[in-house]
């Protein structure tokens, strides 16, 4: 499935380096959160368009699918698969805070209730809320760093994401990893009881559309060791215009050429 920096240079005005033991924590709260929109930045820009090719992993075997994706600001995103020829044509569209799914099969449009967003995407570990790669962690969460690390030779920051009270979201809590460059290296997920449920991490760093990019992202369940699903990007464009029609109920089902 699927990703995609003018403020992402924002690293260069933090010194790069973040003095955790001695900032004041509304500072340390606010440069969390800056760090965190540098990394949604990169991974989705403005505008994208990506190549994607799909690995699922059960116990029972794998499936391989592969998918064309569109993301234009933070509540647009198109994604199509392309195979095999019994996945071909099912597409789910995120349009303006709802999301709707097509069934070539059926030749049908559903529109999918608030409560279905965390469910399994085609089959897979990633859910409908992880399709746009939305930013809504930025906004719906408090943030702090936990600590600086090194990662391969490069710094990267730890934050911890709690919700804001009274605000509706599936996750007690996230812990993301997030490269100084603003590469994002790792997300935890967990419950509202604090125990951790899944994590998604970057298997591998590369460059796509000019950009250091996690071109291989696997998401992992902890109640399922042996399964998981890796995305891995085999091309991509940022900050492209995207004509108007793509993001609309028509295009969803007839797409054009």
């Amino acid at each position: 499935m699927t990703g995609y920096f003018t403020r992402r240079t924002l690293f260069s005005a933090l010194g790069g380096t973040i003095l955790v033991a001695i900032l004041p924590s509304a500072v340390l709260a606010q440069d969390a959160r800056e760090i965190l929109r540098a990394a949604f930045d990169n991974w989705r820009a403005d505008s994208s368009y990506a190549k994607v090719e799909m690995v699922v992993q059960r116990s029972n075997g794998t499936r391989t699918m592969t998918f064309e994706s569109w993301t234009q600001g933070e509540d647009r995103a198109l994604v199509r698969f392309t195979a095999p020829a019994r996945d071909a044509g099912n597409a789910t569209l995120q349009l303006d805070g709802a999301t709707y799914v097509f069934n070539p099969r059926l030749n049908q449009i559903i529109k999918l209730p608030a409560s279905a967003m965390s469910q399994s995407w085609m089959g897979s570990d990633f859910s409908y809320d992880d399709l746009a790669r939305s930013e809504g962690v930025i906004d719906d969460y408090t943030h702090r760093v936990l600590e600086t690390r090194t990662v391969s030779g490069a710094q990267a920051y730890v934050i911890e994401s709690v919700p804001k009270r009274g605000v509706p979201v599936v996750w007690g809590k996230q812990v993301l990893t997030v490269r100084s460059d603003g590469v994002l290296l790792s997300v935890e997920y967990f419950d509202q009881l604090g125990k951790r449920v899944r994590e998604m991490r970057s298997g591998r760093i590369g460059t796509l559309g000019g950009r250091p990019y996690p071109v291989e992202m696997t998401m992992r369940r902890d109640d399922e060791p042996g399964e998981y699903t890796t995305v891995r990007t085999v091309d991509a464009e940022f900050n492209i215009d995207i004509p108007s029609y793509l993001f609309t109920r028509s295009n969803l089902q007839n797409p054009r050429d």
